[in-house]
């Protein structure tokens, strides 16, 4: 089995001081984050464009993928590592004649058997379920939540990496693991105290 890594998942305010934090969390986090997910919501595509150019190059110098959430258009327009897609954002198929080949292409599954098959279907390279736990981030409210015997089942069947998302924190990361995830996906976790205390709280408990 692969070593579960994390999956880092912009606050929605990546101005100020946010490049710094991610730059001290890549450092922190180095061989255990391998991708970041620019997620920002309500700004036109030109700002999005400008507020993701120092994240991209940082990424970039880290090795880390950099992933677009739901935006082809705008993963497309940053030439970024790929893009990840809501339910309603699109199909997989599309997105891969929009981006290419090479492109990370992941799309969100909640809790859903059908979903993810439908996507590994269509092509997507990772699935993501969740929310595992309560999240700020990816609380729907009446969304199902998903059990770690999820990740189980599809580890055990399908090749494609999975993504576990929601409210996933240090102390309640490990059944996620156990359960056979390829990546954690975090962001209140990290961003809503000091990022490199929280990262090596994770790195603890994902590499003892």
């Amino acid at each position: 089995m692969t070593e579960t890594q994390l999956y880092l998942i912009s606050p929605l305010d990546v101005g100020g001081d946010f490049p710094q934090r991610l730059e001290r969390a890549l450092v922190a986090g180095r061989g255990l984050v391998t991708a970041f997910q620019f997620r920002v919501k309500g700004v036109d595509q030109h700002h999005a464009a400008t507020l993701a150019a120092p994240l991209q190059a940082i990424c970039a110098a880290h090795d880390v993928a950099f992933i677009v959430n739901d935006s082809v258009a705008l993963a497309k327009r940053l030439k970024a590592d790929g893009v990840h897609l809501g339910q309603e954002d699109g199909s997989p198929r599309d997105a891969r004649t929009e981006l290419g080949r090479e492109a990370q292409i992941g799309v969100t599954c909640h809790a859903s058997r059908h979903f993810a098959m439908e996507a590994g279907e269509a092509g997507a390279d990772y699935v993501a379920f969740g929310a595992f736990y309560p999240s700020t981030t990816k609380d729907k409210g009446s969304a199902e939540r998903p059990e770690p015997e999820l990740l189980e089942w599809w580890t055990t069947l399908f090749e494609i990496p999975c993504v576990a998302i929601g409210g996933i924190t240090p102390a309640n990361c490990a059944p996620l693991i156990a359960a056979g995830a390829d990546f954690l996906a975090v962001s209140g976790a990290v961003w809503g105290g000091d990022e490199v205390s929280a990262i090596e709280a994770f790195a603890k408990v994902m590499r003892g």
